[in-house]
């Protein structure tokens, strides 16, 4: 779970990361204001099964897609990406074509986000 760009509200991404934990997921919590290039670079060295991304500040498109490009030049590009924050419906729908996976807005429950993240990961994953 990261918080890129220089937003600097992770209250929510906190709370996901918990709740996740909670769950069984193991979770690395990156931290406020990364880069994409940091976010990828820790995700190709902990070899995780996810990249979470929140983002409150505007600049979802432009992160994402970095972060996406730069998994891609990785050839970690099979890593599935969700999202969550305030990013309205036409731009999720513009990420999820890019190959965002899920989308998640503010208020979304964490049983919502856990049987969404669940279609993307191996079945053992979680145990």
């Amino acid at each position: 779970m990261a918080k890129p760009g220089l937003d600097g509200h992770d209250r929510g991404a906190r709370i996901v990361s918990m709740g996740l934990r909670d769950a069984g997921y193991e979770v690395i919590y990156t931290g406020r204001r990364v880069t994409p290039a940091q976010i990828v670079s820790i995700a190709v060295q902990e070899d995780v099964d996810l990249i979470g991304l929140s983002i409150l500040s505007g600049a979802h498109m432009p992160l994402f897609a970095k972060t996406l490009e730069l998994l891609a030049e990785q050839g970690a590009g099979d890593i599935p990406v969700f999202g969550g924050g305030i990013i309205p419906p036409d731009d999720a729908d513009r990420l999820k074509a890019m190959g965002v996976k899920e989308i998640f807005g503010p208020g979304t429950s964490l049983p919502t986000i856990l049987a969404a993240l669940a279609k993307h990961l191996p079945d053992d994953e979680t145990e």
